[in-house]
């Protein structure tokens, strides 16, 4: 969520930032629930601070033996007028905060500008494609080759969009997961972190899931409802969820593993062969919360934890700054890491890491205590992919065949292995 303070103070600054993103602010509809705002807070402050006076009329009739019963009225009438100003402060409020919660963030200065994908900027490129001298085969039809990649038995079992792995590569795919976690935690200083794959709505809302994507979510039947987590990000960000964290121990830098779900809703008839949309896959995710004056070199540390994975995979990547169409709703600044595909001949996301500033934060209440002023401030928040399982595991089938459809594994991956080389 923005900062109230800035709509009051630059109303044009911010409708400027938002048309970056093509975002429709109704800034007369805000200026109106602002003007209301600002009157019945002061009638109702007003009507306060006049019961308190009554009152204290009150206290002196009675101790005088005079009769109070006229005074009495008084503040009676007095506080039906309150209770009615302050349910309709409330109502308005709460339109407020509607408004607000629908909001995208302001995007960093750096973000160039653009609609789409199409605009993005390639920062950097990282190893060269494999060159085969024969067809390059997909991983759909690389795992139908060497068994253990089970589609059909997914839609059989749940639906579309569901996987079942098997045998090697299954073994393959728990192998990179444990890969991720050891070197985010023994090289890049990240504590593991395990936690629940149901969250309320309160936590979705923090991260700034709800309410615009709900669509997007799967709902579990209950009163209040649970919701399946889309990402490790909601709730490891919402560890320090209303918390205020000690300047000694920041940053705060989280790894976890967790299976995803998402609904798709969005992507009809995107992606739909094999497993690069699938409501279910695994990631590893990296976050951290770290000071403000922080957060725009922990944006490029994290990003570079993530992009260490596929250096020690050998997989070919590049690195892509999203523009202002392309960028996430909660993000200020967002790099995207596009890993090489042979059997599609494309680069294709793998990991997005995002500078969040102190967006999340605020819906959060996510603070620290800054030593200089003794007061709480807000944190800065941010996360990555670091990275997502199963479209790394796709990254390894595709890069490491054969001619043969055997799939070789990454040196780095044996000993998790217990020394196989080789998946035919």
């Amino acid at each position: 969520m923005l900062d109230p303070r800035l709509f009051r103070s630059d109303l044009d600054f911010v409708q400027q930032q938002l048309k970056r993103r093509a975002f429709e602010f109704n800034a007369a509809y805000y200026s109106e629930l602002e003007a209301k705002r600002k009157a019945i807070q002061v009638k109702t402050q007003d009507l306060q601070n006049e019961r308190n006076s009554r009152s204290k009329s009150i206290g002196k009739a009675k101790a005088n033996g005079e009769d109070i019963q006229p005074l009495l009225d008084q503040v009676q009438h007095l506080g039906d007028q309150l209770k009615a100003a302050e349910t309709e402060l409330g109502e308005i409020q709460s339109k407020m905060t509607e408004l607000m919660e629908g909001i995208p963030n302001i995007l960093d200065d750096s973000v160039p500008d653009g609609c789409d994908e199409e605009s993005n900027v390639e920062i950097s490129r990282w190893g060269e494609p494999a060159q085969f001298d024969f067809e390059a085969k997909d991983h759909v039809e690389l795992g139908a080759k060497v068994g253990g990649m089970d589609f059909e038995l997914g839609a059989k079992i749940a639906s579309a969009r569901f996987v079942v792995l098997q045998g090697p590569l299954a073994r393959l795919q728990r192998a990179l997961i444990q890969f991720m976690l050891d070197t985010h935690v023994s090289e890049h200083g990240y504590t593991e972190t395990y936690v629940p794959f149901l969250v309320n709505a309160q936590s979705l809302r923090g991260t700034g899931q709800l309410p615009k994507f709900e669509q997007d979510l799967f709902k579990v039947g209950s009163e209040p409802p649970y919701y399946l987590i889309p990402t490790a990000e909601v709730p490891v960000t919402n560890i320090v969820r209303d918390e205020i964290v000690d300047a000694k121990n920041m940053p705060l830098k989280f790894v976890c593993h967790t299976p995803c779900f998402r609904s798709e809703a969005g992507a009809y008839g995107k992606d739909v062969k094999g497993m690069i949309r699938q409501h279910q896959f695994e990631k590893v995710e990296l976050v951290q919360i770290v000071k403000p004056e922080e957060s725009e070199a922990a944006h490029e540390e994290l990003t570079g934890h993530a992009e260490t994975i596929l250096k020690k995979l050998k997989l070919p990547y590049r690195k892509v700054l999203l523009c202002a169409g392309d960028t996430g709703f909660s993000s200020a600044k967002t790099y995207d890491l596009e890993v090489w595909l042979p059997g599609q001949g494309v680069y294709r996301e793998i990991s997005s890491c995002s500078n969040f500033k102190d967006f999340q934060a605020r819906r959060l209440q996510a603070r620290w205590r800054n030593p200089e002023t003794g007061k709480p401030e807000l944190v800065h928040t941010l996360n990555g992919s670091g990275l997502a399982a199963g479209r790394t595991l796709i990254a390894v089938i595709e890069n490491y065949q054969d001619e043969q459809g055997r799939i070789h594994v990454p040196e780095v991956l044996r000993p998790y292995l217990g020394g196989i080389d080789v998946i035919e």
